[in-house]
C-alpha cells in the first residue's frame, strides 16, 4: 500500500485523480490522505467522489472512504475493464476532470470504450470540455492515443447539465518531443452562450476580432439551445503545425462582456510573447501520459506549483525521472524512464 499526502505542494484534487489514474493503470494499492488539505472545503467534494466512482467501476476496485467530505480513501484497484459506461456527478462538476482520471486506464484496456459525463463542461478552475477537444486530445494524438471527443450538450457553472461523449480506443503511447511550436496556423475564437442575448457573444467576437491576434482568424458564434442553464464562454484556440494551445474565460454575472473577451485576449498574448509550445494547463495535463510512455521532453510558458506536485507523485506511482529546468524564458521538462 502506498500511502500519499494530499496536503503536499499544491494540495488540491490533483494529487487524488493522479493516485487514481496511476493505481488503475500500475495496480498499485494506494492511500490518500489529507485530500485536497489546502482548499477552502478540505476533502471529497462531489466531482472528486464521481471520479473515485468512475474509477471503481472500470476495475472492480475495492474502496475505502468514499463519502463526501472524505479526508482519507483507500483505493485497491482491479484489472480495467473495456466496456460503456456513464457516470452523472450530479453538480456543476466538472466532467473533464473526471474524464481525465480515467482516460489513461482505459487507454490500456483490452478493447474500445465509450464513456458519456454529466455535469459541468465549462467549470472555473477546470479545464474546457474546448481546451480537452483542441488542445489536450491532439497533443495525445501525437503520442498515439485515438481520443474522439463530442459536446452533446453545454453545461456552465453553477447550472451544470452538460454531457460530454468520449470514444476511447486502446494503444501504446509513444514518447514525443514538442520543444517547437511550427508555423503559426491562425486561430479560432468561439463564442458559447446559454439562456443569455446573442448580443453578449457577438461582443465578445468583436473585442477578439479588434485585437490584432496574428494569423488568419475564424470566428464561430454558439448559441446552446439545450442548455439547462444560463452560461457565457469564449476560447481562443491559436493553431500552429505542432501543437494548439486553448485560451478561454467564462462570463461571471455582472461582468461586461467586452471584459470577459479581453482576459482571454490577454491570456492568448501571454502565451504567444513566449515561443514554447505548450501552453501551463496543458504542461500540466501531459505529464502523466508522457510518463506512461515511458520518455519524452516539452518546453512550457510556465511550470506552476500544480506541475510540480503532480511530477512529484508521478515519480512515487512509476519508475520515471522528470526534470525540470530553465530554458531561456520556457521551462524544459524531461521524463525518462528509470534504470
Amino acid at each position: 500500500m502506498l500511502t500519499l499526502d494530499g496536503s503536499e505542494g499544491e494540495g488540491g484534487g490533483q494529487i487524488l485523480r493522479t493516485a487514481l489514474s496511476l493505481a488503475l493503470v500500475t495496480g498499485q494499492r494506494v492511500r490518500v490522505e489529507q485530500i485536497r488539505k489546502k482548499r477552502s472545503k478540505p476533502g471529497l467534494r462531489r466531482q472528486h467522489l464521481t471520479a473515485v466512482e468512475a474509477a471503481t467501476a472500470i476495475s472492480g476496485a475495492r474502496v475505502e472512504g468514499a463519502a463526501l467530505g472524505s479526508l482519507a480513501l483507500t483505493f485497491m484497484p482491479g484489472p480495467v475493464r473495456a466496456g460503456t459506461y456513464e457516470f452523472a456527478i450530479g453538480t456543476a462538476g466538472s466532467t473533464t476532470l473526471v474524464l481525465q482520471t480515467i482516460l489513461p486506464a482505459l487507454l490500456t484496456a483490452d478493447g474500445p470504450s465509450h464513456v458519456v459525463l454529466r455535469g459541468g463542461t465549462h467549470n472555473p478552475l477546470a479545464p474546457s470540455f474546448d481546451f480537452l477537444a483542441h488542445a489536450f486530445a491532439p497533443a495525445l494524438a501525437h503520442m498515439g492515443a485515438r481520443v474522439e471527443l463530442e459536446l452533446a450538450q453545454a453545461g456552465f457553472f453553477p447550472a451544470g447539465g452538460g454531457e460530454v461523449h468520449a470514444a476511447i480506443a486502446p494503444g501504446k503511447l509513444q514518447p514525443v518531443e514538442l520543444l517547437q511550436r511550427g508555423d503559426h496556423l491562425g486561430f479560432v475564437a468561439r463564442a458559447q452562450v446559454a439562456q443569455l442575448p446573442r448580443t453578449v457573444a457577438e461582443r465578445e467576437l468583436a473585442v477578439v476580432r479588434d485585437a490584432g491576434i496574428p494569423g488568419p482568424g475564424k470566428f464561430v458564434l454558439d448559441e446552446c439551445a439545450r442548455a439547462t442553464g444560463p452560461g457565457n464562454a469564449l476560447s481562443i484556440a491559436l493553431r500552429f503545425a505542432g501543437i494548439t494551445e486553448v485560451v478561454s474565460a467564462l462570463g461571471e454575472r455582472g461582468v461586461r462582456a467586452e471584459d470577459v473577451a479581453q482576459a482571454a485576449v490577454d491570456h492568448a498574448f501571454t502565451y504567444l510573447h513566449h515561443d514554447a509550445p505548450v501552453g501551463e494547463y496543458l504542461a500540466d495535463q501531459l505529464l502523466l501520459p508522457m510518463a506512461l510512455a515511458g520518455g519524452g521532453a516539452f518546453r512550457t510558458v510556465l511550470a506552476s506549483s500544480h506541475t510540480r506536485t503532480n511530477a512529484a507523485v508521478i515519480e512515487r506511482l512509476l519508475p520515471v525521472a522528470i526534470e525540470l529546468r530553465p530554458d531561456g524564458l520556457a521551462t524544459l521538462i524531461t521524463v525518462r524512464r528509470r534504470s
